[in-house]
């Protein structure tokens, strides 16, 4: 089982140019997965909280294309907020891990890459459900 200590900002490649800035992901080599799914949230109106989940087995980058938003990590037992505002940043998510996106700017865009394509199987998404399996894991 991963876990939140396993969450971490990936540092994206970066090509500067005068004309415009330029950065990309390739899966297993930028990410430790293959790419199988993007998805992307937009026009989050003000106040909104996206989220609210954790995977059995998924794992995700989830990256500020446009604006900024805080993303809260909490494996069950400890709780990280990690401040996404740039394009060449990516924060890798292991499975395990609830979250909750907040504080979306206006204009915000939030994309995420996933490990596998949509199974609904995978998703926790009821936070009591969540901590009873952490904790079942942890014994």
């Amino acid at each position: 089982m991963s876990g939140l200590h396993d969450c971490c900002i990936i540092d994206l490649p970066k090509i500067t140019d005068p004309r415009g800035n330029l950065s990309f992901i390739e899966g297993a080599q930028h990410i430790p997965f293959e790419i199988r799914r993007v998805y992307y949230l937009y026009d989050i109106p003000g106040g909104e909280t996206r989220g609210g989940h954790a995977h059995k087995e998924l794992q995700q980058l989830i990256v500020a294309m446009s604006g900024s938003f805080d993303v809260i990590l909490d494996d069950g037992y400890n709780k990280k907020t990690f401040s996404l505002n740039r394009s060449y940043y990516g924060l890798y998510l292991t499975n395990m891990v609830w979250r909750e996106i907040v504080n979306f700017s206006t204009g915000a865009v939030c994309m995420v890459l996933a490990s596998e394509h949509y199974d609904e199987s995978d998703y926790f998404r009821d936070y009591r459900e969540f901590r009873n399996a952490v904790k079942e894991w942890h014994i």
